[in-house]
This record gives structure tokens, sequence and C-alpha cells, in this order.
């Protein structure tokens, strides 16, 4: 009799466990920043808090084609040189607007918590991030942000950093996407976590390189008519079949909210 009911008894233990893995299972939403989440380029939508609102040419001239992570270096040093305080690029982070449909995205995010793991993978840096998604009070949605590490030094300089560095010749020197997200894809299966799919929400040519990681079952959301949503196409034209995950653009994020509901129909 002990016997049996020791047998019963481990019956539950794999059942329970096996229902509480099979809870576990979440989608994977990754967002990009500029002209994805926000509707410009923050690095650009500073320049509001500069003298003029504009760069002096010996500035602009020193930008080298993958190195804007270096390039933004120099533009912050100079802002600051001319009198930019923290709470000047906070006011100018917070002014930026939303993209079209994206507070109506994050409203269905927040209904559906369980059902998504979000993060954040950007270009940009953490401090804009931050200050910008505190004030759509959409921050505590993600998990995880990865960005380039940025800071206020006892001058009270705006610092820049690189995320790291890789081998990826796609990729700007600073970061690379899809290391980032292929390396939280390992460390999560490492900890136990299990995504049914994984979605991809960006804009730019640095966002291409991660989407090349989907599989068939994942989606990726260009937006329509940006370097994303052209590599893509042009993929599909120059190499039939190769590139894996189903593509949906858009041009408002309502369009996001619309397919994300729909899986989540077919899942219940």
């Amino acid at each position: 009799m002990r016997r049996c009911f020791e047998g019963v008894g481990l019956q539950c233990f794999l059942k329970d466990r096996a229902m509480a893995v099979t809870q576990d299972q979440k989608y994977l939403l990754i967002f990009d920043f500029d002209e994805t989440i926000v509707n410009e380029n923050s690095d650009e939508s500073i320049l509001q808090a500069a003298p003029g609102k504009q760069l002096p040419e010996s500035i602009r001239s020193t930008y080298r084609e993958g190195f804007y992570n270096e390039y933004m270096q120099r533009v912050l040093q100079y802002m600051c040189d001319q009198g930019v305080k923290m709470a000047d690029f906070k006011a100018a982070y917070e002014r930026i607007p939303l993209s079209p449909g994206m507070g109506d995205l994050f409203q269905l995010l927040f209904k559906q918590q369980d059902h998504f793991e979000i993060i954040l993978i950007s270009d940009a840096n953490m401090f804009g991030i931050e200050c910008a998604l505190k004030a759509a009070g959409a921050y505590p949605l993600f998990r995880k942000i990865f960005s380039n590490p940025s800071s206020f030094d006892k001058r009270g300089y705006f610092t820049l950093g690189p995320y790291h560095s890789h081998n990826c010749k796609r990729c700007p020197a600073n970061m690379c996407k899809h290391k980032i997200l292929t390396e939280y894809l390992a460390e999560r299966a490492q900890e136990g976590a299990r995504f049914d799919r994984v979605f991809y929400v960006g804009d730019g040519a640095n966002d291409f390189c991660p989407s090349t990681a989907l599989k068939s079952s994942d989606v990726a959301f260009p937006r329509k008519g940006y370097p994303m949503h052209q590599l893509i196409q042009e993929t599909g034209k120059s190499q039939p079949g190769t590139y894996q995950a189903t593509v949906v653009p858009w041009d408002s994020a309502v369009e996001i909210s619309r397919h994300l509901q729909e899986v989540l129909k077919k899942k219940c």
C-alpha cells in the first residue's frame, strides 16, 4: 500500500510539474526604440536642447559609417561644453512622441502581461530610453533593456559608451543585436524559460540582423518602408526561402496589437 501511495504521489508531482512548465511558456516580444517605440530618432531629438538646435559642421563632419556611437560621444561632449544640463536632456527625451498606435499596444500588453516577456534592444542609450519609457508610463512592461551605457559624470557631463564588441560585419562596431538576442535566448533557456514564439518589432537596418535569428513560427514586425522592411524584401528576392520568420509590416502599432490579439485567441 505504501508503494502505491508513493506512486500516486510521484504521478501527481510529475503532473503538477508539467502543468507548471506549460504555464511558464510565454511569448518573447522584442522592441527596438528609435523610430519604433518613439516616432523619432532620439539622438536627433535631443538636439532641440543644443544652442540653435543644431550642431556645427566641425562636429557633423566627424561622423564615420559604422561608428555612430563614437560620433554621439562627441555630440554629447559638445552639447555639455555649451552648457546643456541633465535636466535639459531629460526634458528632451520625455517630449519625444510615441509612434502611431504604440500607446494602444502598450495598453494591450499591460492587460496581457502573463502571456508576454518583453525586452528592448536599442543602439540609443540607457538614460534616454528610461526617461522616455517612464514618461510614457511603459517602463514597467520591460523585463530587461539592452542599450549603450550612459551616465552623468562629476562635471555633469553626459557620457556614453559602447555596449560591447563583436565580429558581425553587418552591424555597427558598438552593438550587434543578433548577438544580444541569441545570448539572451540561451540564458533564459538555461533558467528554464520556454517561449512558444518570438516576436520582433523594429525599423532599422540593425533590426534586420537579429530578425534573421527568428524561426518560421516567429514573427517579424518591420515598420513599413523603413530599412528593416526593405532588407527583408530584398532578401526575399535575392535569396528566396532564407528568411524564416513570418513578416507582418506595420504603419501603426495598432496593426501589431491586432496580430497579437489573434495569436492570443488561437492560444486560448
